[in-house]
């Protein structure tokens, strides 16, 4: 595998066609990665694939390249969504950057009853994924969305699109985390009974949905309650672990 400096770039890539570098990636490439002219660069857009590119001009401000080579064809990721209830910044950033790296196509903030933040910046999310994708051999970025309310979410719902919804609650009152009656299904075993198509996960915030929250959801038929196993993880490990059960069962790992 190359270890040429791999770009995210906005524009269109062809053969000859010059790409100038914004400000925070020609910063990155000539004084991190101290490349210079006639250095080569790997470039994807999302689009037309990832090219060698060969750097033509290279300053303090600028920095210009020219592709040379398409390396590889454009290839997509698979057809499904994470949505999350924002928590801490640092654990909030975690999880875009995980499921970046896990091939998500779309990242979708939720605010909830018990969501702890009510402020993302959507930037700093997109900064994270491109940073992800760029590391990761990802042909594009994920589509990330601004924080919108739980329940509107699902009113716009297309329920071609299955909802595969992490609760580790139960329906016993009085019992610790609602006891054992009620609860989703292990994930794995639920996936595997599942035909591929669209699908998102839905990962609530740390305390769990409200009760109210529950009972919309399960009201859904799109909605398929799963548990990810004995443990209560944290928001950001029941993210990845999710993904990776998806991606193992219906995505491009198998």
């Amino acid at each position: 595998m190359s270890t040429d400096p791999r770009l995210y770039v906005g524009q269109d890539l062809a053969e000859g066609q010059p790409v100038a570098l914004p400000k925070e990636d020609v910063h990155y490439l000539v004084n991190v990665m101290r490349r210079s002219e006639g250095d080569t660069v790997r470039l994807f857009n999302g689009r037309d694939g990832e090219w060698r590119a060969r750097v033509v001009e290279a300053g303090r401000k600028a920095a210009i390249l020219e592709p040379v080579e398409q390396t590889r064809p454009q290839r997509g990721v698979p057809d499904l969504w994470l949505l999350f209830a924002p928590v801490k910044r640092q654990k909030t950033d975690l999880m875009v950057e995980k499921a970046t790296e896990l091939g998500a196509a779309r990242i979708c903030p939720v605010s909830t009853q018990r969501t702890q933040s009510e402020r993302v910046r959507t930037d700093r999310f997109r900064l994270i994924a491109k940073e992800a994708a760029e590391q990761t051999e990802r042909l594009d970025l994920p589509e990330i969305d601004e924080l919108d309310r739980l329940d509107r979410v699902l009113d716009g719902w297309d329920p071609a699109r299955r909802l595969v919804y992490c609760d580790e609650a139960g329906d016993e009152d009085g019992q610790p985390w609602g006891g054992a009656r009620g609860r989703g299904r292990p994930m794995a075993e639920t996936l595997a009974a599942l035909e591929p198509g669209p699908a998102a996960i839905l990962i609530g915030p740390e305390g769990g949905f409200s009760e109210t929250e529950r009972s919309r959801l399960r009201d859904h038929d799109f909605v398929i309650p799963v548990t990810l196993g004995p443990r209560i993880l944290r928001a950001e490990t029941a993210a990845v672990a999710a993904l990776v059960l998806w991606q193992s069962v219906h995505g491009d790992w198998r």
